[in-house]
């Protein structure tokens, strides 16, 4: 993951959004003066919070763990 002052994404947004969208990377954008975000595209964020969702519950990860185990074998 790519890290960037704020001052460095303001020089070149365009560039590193389509980096992190076309390499399916998220980037690091520092503050001088605040917490540090992270930039990702929209597609990966809601798979992502997918995912998150899906193995929130125990019962539900162990069933998915199971099934791809199952499929890997």
């Amino acid at each position: 993951m790519e890290a960037h002052t704020w001052a460095g994404f303001l020089n070149n947004p365009v560039k590193i959004m389509d980096k992190v969208c076309n390499g399916h990377a998220p980037a690091i954008v520092t503050r001088k003066n605040g917490e540090a975000v992270v930039i990702m595209s929209l597609s990966d964020y809601e798979a992502l919070s997918e995912t998150a969702c899906l193995l929130r519950s125990p019962k539900n990860a162990r069933r998915l763990l199971n099934s791809v185990a199952c499929l890997e074998s």
